[in-house]
């Protein structure tokens, strides 16, 4: 029996030994979308300690399931093919588990988190693009930047001019980015606002692309 252990020999409790503590799932979910520097894991999981950040990598690494290269976490083939049961465990949550949010699930800095790594800039000019955000009730502001590095989420006033204001309800972002609302719904009923050179509001609604799990979300709204 492993330490801490079901004491069953059975291949789903050893997977839960290695799966089930807190924050290990989520861990694997954001490498399965693509992120292996231990300060974006970080980012994308705010309620997530780091001393318990690195307990879990390193549970992780031991189980097989994420190695280290270069200074990044990666996941091994055995991590990798944990693919189907994630978003199998989405698939289910969002037929069975998936309501309304509750306050303390509303995290505008989160959610522009994953949503900065989830535009599709192809369609606008090949320059500094800068979107800034407003939520509504929500004193802070926050800015998507993407220049020649990619883009990346500011919290502060990066100085620059500002392309696009995005001015929404923050549970409407939410419900757009998951496939609950479609975003030009969310215009028509102006929970979302778009306040910019008429060119590149245009095109906002095709550089906003969802979740990986807002397929499972849409087809059980």
């Amino acid at each position: 029996m492993h330490e801490g252990g079901y004491g069953q020999y059975c291949p789903i409790s050893r997977a839960v030994e290695v799966l089930g503590e807190r924050w290990s799932l989520l861990i694997v979910r954001d490498m399965l979308c693509g992120y292996t520097r231990f300060n974006d894991l970080a980012r994308g999981n705010p309620g997530l300690s780091r001393s318990l950040l690195t307990k879990r990598l390193r549970q992780l690494e031991l189980a097989g399931v994420v190695e280290r290269l270069d200074g990044e976490y990666v996941l091994t083939p055995a991590g990798q093919d944990l693919r189907p049961v994630v978003f199998g465990l989405g698939e289910w949550g969002a037929k069975w588990q998936f309501g309304d949010p509750a306050d303390n699930e509303l995290d505008p800095e989160l959610l522009l988190w994953w949503v900065h790594d989830r535009l599709d800039f192809s369609s606008l000019p090949d320059r500094r693009i800068v979107f800034e955000f407003r939520f509504r009730g929500e004193p802070r502001r926050f800015w998507i930047v993407r220049d020649t590095s990619g883009p990346s989420l500011c919290t502060h006033d990066p100085g620059f001019d500002v392309d696009v204001v995005i001015d929404a309800d923050l549970s409407v972002l939410y419900q757009v980015w998951l496939g609950r609302l479609p975003i030009r719904s969310a215009l028509k009923g102006g929970t979302v606002e778009l306040h910019g050179a008429s060119a590149l509001v245009r095109r906002i609604p095709e550089v906003f692309l969802l979740s990986p799990v807002a397929p499972f979300v849409a087809e059980h709204r």
